[in-house]
C-alpha cells in the first residue's frame, strides 16, 4: 500500500473530536443529576446537598453557628471586635486585617489522602468557615470518589475568596496542594488568581516554640485556646477512613472526618482572634515571652515605634528586650540612652551575651565620646566574658573574637596618643 493511501486511511483518526452537540451536553447533565447518590436521604439529614458539574458531582455540607458559640476560651463572635481594632491600627503586619471585614476572611483547611504532596496526593475535603455579622457558616466540599474533582473544585472556587485565606501551614501544604490538583483539571474550572494568605503556623511557632512541646494545631488549641475535643478522629486516620468510605459508602467514619475538619476551621477563627489580640501594640494580654517575641517581630518588619513600645514594657525584667531597645536607640542616634541600656545588659550576670553588650558600649565610647581608655576597658572585659562563655560551651562565635582582638589592638594604640 502506498504512503498516500496509508495517510488517507489514517486521516479520520487525526481529526479533532467534534464538539458535543448541545442536546448531548444536556443529556449528560440530566444523566448526572439523575444519578443515584448512595445514602442520599441520610446525607440530606446531615445537612449535605449534591453539586453537579461536567457530568460529575460532589457533596456540600453546611453548618451554621451562633456568634455566641464558645470554642474553648473564646466565642466565635469575639473575632468581630478584634477586626474593628485592626482598622485603627497604624502598624503594618502580615496578620493585619486592616481594610477587611470579618466576612472577608476564609478560615480554610483540607483533608488529603496523604501528607507527601504532589500529584499522588488527592484532596478529598475542602472546608472553610466565614464569620458574618449575625452567624458563622462552615461549608465543606467532599469528593465522593475518583473522577469527581471538576465538580469539587468548581463548587469550591465559585465561593471562596482566595485573597484572604486563613490557614495553619496552608502556605507550605494546603494551598500548594490545591494548586497541584487544580493544574490537572484547569481546563474545566475557574483559574486560581494571585491570593493573600494569613498562615497562623508561623505566628504560633514564633510565639510559642519555646513554651509548648509542639506547635501542632491540636496542641496549640489545647494549651493556648483551652479547646478540649471529645470523640475526635485523629487526622492521620482520615485517609484510611476516606478510602473505606469510597469503597463501601459507609458514613459513620467519614462523618467523623467531617467533624474533625469542622473543628479545625472553627479553631482557626478563635486562634486568629487570639493572635490578633496579642499583636495589637497596646495589648495587655501578653506574657513576657510573647511581649519579647512580638516586639522582635515588629522590629524585623521595620515597625520600630511599635517594637520600641513593646520592648519598653519588659526592659526592667528582660535583658534581651533591653539590648534590643538599646539597638533601636542607637539607630535613632540617641547614644547616651543606648549606652545606659547596653550597660544594664553588661552588668546582668544572667545575660548570656554580655560581651556583645560590651562591644556596643566600646563602640559608643570610641567613636562618639572619644574615650579610648574606657572603651578599652569594656573591650577587654568583653573578651573575658567571651572566653568564659566559650569555656562553658555557651557559644563559639569566631567573628566576635576577631572583632574584639582587632578592637583591643586599635584602642591600645589610640590610648597611647
Amino acid at each position: 500500500m502506498s504512503m498516500k493511501n496509508k495517510l488517507n486511511r489514517m486521516k479520520k483518526h487525526l481529526q479533532p473530536n467534534p464538539e458535543p452537540r448541545s442536546e448531548e451536553k444536556e443529556r449528560k447533565k440530566e444523566l448526572s443529576e439523575s444519578a443515584t447518590i448512595p445514602n442520599a436521604t441520610e446525607w440530606e439529614a446531615y445537612g449535605v446537598t449534591p453539586y453537579y458539574a461536567n457530568g460529575e458531582y460532589c457533596l456540600i455540607r453546611e453548618v451554621v453557628y451562633d456568634l455566641n458559640y464558645k470554642h474553648g476560651k473564646y466565642r466565635l463572635g469575639d473575632l468581630l471586635p478584634v477586626m474593628e481594632e485592626w482598622q485603627y491600627s497604624e502598624v503594618d503586619h502580615p496578620l493585619s486585617a486592616k481594610g477587611h471585614k470579618a466576612k472577608d476572611l476564609f478560615f480554610f483547611d483540607t483533608e488529603t489522602t496523604g501528607l507527601s504532596g504532589g500529584t499522588g496526593t488527592t484532596i478529598f475535603l475542602l472546608g472553610y468557615a466565614r464569620v458574618l455579622p449575625d452567624r458563622v457558616i462552615v461549608r465543606q466540599h467532599l469528593l465522593p470518589g475518583p473522577g469527581n474533582e471538576v465538580a469539587l473544585y468548581q463548587s469550591f472556587l465559585e465561593e471562596v475568596d482566595y485573597t484572604t485565606l486563613v490557614t495553619y501551614n496552608g502556605k507550605a501544604f494546603d494551598w500548594p496542594q490545591v494548586k497541584t490538583r487544580h493544574t490537572l483539571i484547569r481546563e474545566h474550572v475557574p483559574k486560581l488568581p494571585a491570593f493573600g494568605h494569613y498562615d497562623l503556623l508561623h505566628a504560633s511557632r514564633r510565639l510559642w516554640k519555646n513554651k509548648l512541646e509542639s506547635v501542632r494545631l491540636a496542641n496549640v488549641e489545647k494549651e493556648i485556646l483551652g479547646i478540649e475535643r471529645k470523640d475526635d478522629i485523629p487526622g492521620f486516620l482520615a485517609p484510611m477512613i476516606y478510602f473505606d468510605f469510597v469503597k463501601t459508602n459507609e458514613m459513620q467514619g467519614i462523618k467523623g472526618v467531617l467533624k474533625h475538619n469542622e473543628w479545625d476551621v472553627l479553631t482557626l477563627i478563635t486562634l486568629y482572634a487570639h493572635l490578633s489580640g496579642l499583636l495589637l501594640v497596646d495589648s495587655k494580654q501578653r506574657d513576657k515571652i510573647e511581649e519579647y517575641e512580638i516586639g522582635r517581630w515588629y522590629d524585623v518588619l521595620g515597625e520600630k515605634e511599635a517594637a520600641e513600645a513593646i520592648y519598653s514594657n519588659i526592659a526592667d525584667s528582660s535583658s534581651q528586650a533591653t539590648f534590643k531597645l538599646g539597638t533601636l536607640k542607637k539607630k535613632e542616634q540617641n547614644y547616651s540612652e543606648a549606652k545606659i541600656l547596653f550597660q544594664n545588659c553588661f552588668t546582668d550576670e544572667s545575660y548570656l551575651s554580655r560581651e556583645v553588650a560590651g562591644i556596643e558600649i566600646a563602640k559608643i565610647l570610641e567613636h562618639k565620646e572619644k574615650n579610648y581608655s574606657l572603651a578599652l576597658y569594656y573591650a577587654e572585659k568583653s573578651l573575658d566574658f567571651y572566653q568564659e562563655s566559650k569555656e562553658n560551651h555557651f557559644k563559639n562565635n569566631r567573628a566576635i573574637l576577631a572583632d574584639l582582638e582587632k578592637r583591643i589592638d586599635r584602642l591600645k594604640r589610640k590610648s597611647r596618643h
